[in-house]
């Protein structure tokens, strides 16, 4: 059966009070380290001009039905021609990220510096939990849990007999770390450099490859199914006005 304890308000005072102000104010600093960091990128041309091509492509899948067929497979073929369309992207022209990436001394350093904000602090505040911290069980959450939550809730307390409610200090680090996102989009809004769940998933790749969204749209449009909606809109007006006259 698993034991239940009486939490020290002297834990609440010296451990779990300070520890997520630290993390707070941590993360603000990091922001306007980052913030400090990050450089000016000139917006490229070419991406631009490929995404207005997607968005107008789309817009025409979005309202094929309200232009004729003739019209339709016109501006089809403007858009999806294997020689010469908008959409088409030769098999030996397609960008590759990782190359840009190297390619680029700036994206480069620009992303090197935003992993390196995350890390370090990071580093050194786990470091300070671990040593201080380490062993003490800083809360209790007020509802029961499974125990497959043990794992998450009690990181650095080998004791299979303490209820799975009870948090250690350790794992108080983690939910602060990846459960903070709300509180600093309240204070620093929403475009906050302080998103640790998107930049780690951000670390992953090399950056955003728009050949593909090209492709996927010239995929799109060449299954669309031209229906014109027009010669069928009288009969619907009239339709809507019978049943308006007979209510």
């Amino acid at each position: 059966m698993a034991e239940e304890l009486v939490l020290d308000t002297a834990i609440r005072d010296w451990v779990l009070i300070p520890l997520s102000i630290v993390m707070v104010l941590i993360g603000i600093l990091r922001y306007f380290v980052s913030k400090l960091m990050r450089t000016t990128q000139s917006p490229d041309a070419k991406i631009i001009k490929e995404g207005q091509v997607v968005i107008r492509a789309r817009n025409l899948r979005a309202a094929a039905g309200f232009i004729p067929l003739k019209a339709f497979r016109a501006r089809k073929v403007y858009y999806t021609n294997e020689e010469n369309g908008l959409l088409h992207v030769p098999k030996g022209q397609a960008q590759n990220p990782q190359a840009q990436m190297f390619s680029d001394p700036n994206m480069a350093m620009d992303m090197m510096k935003k992993n390196l904000s995350m890390i370090i602090p990071q580093t050194l505040t786990f470091a300070w939990v671990n040593f201080f911290f380490s062993g003490f069980v800083a809360a209790k959450i007020p509802f029961p849990l499974t125990q497959r939550f043990r794992s998450m809730l009690q990181n650095g307390i080998d004791l299979s007999t303490v209820d799975v409610s009870y948090v250690s200090s350790r794992s108080w680090y983690f939910l602060n770390l990846f459960g903070l996102r709300g509180l600093f989009s309240l204070i620093l809004g929403e475009e906050n450099a302080t998103d640790d769940t998107q930049r780690m998933m951000q670390m992953s790749g090399f950056g955003f490859d728009p050949s593909k969204s090209l492709g996927a749209e010239k995929d799109g449009l060449d299954i669309v199914q031209h229906d014109w909606v027009l010669p069928k809109f009288e009969q619907r007006a009239q339709a809507v006005l019978r049943k308006r006259l007979s209510s």
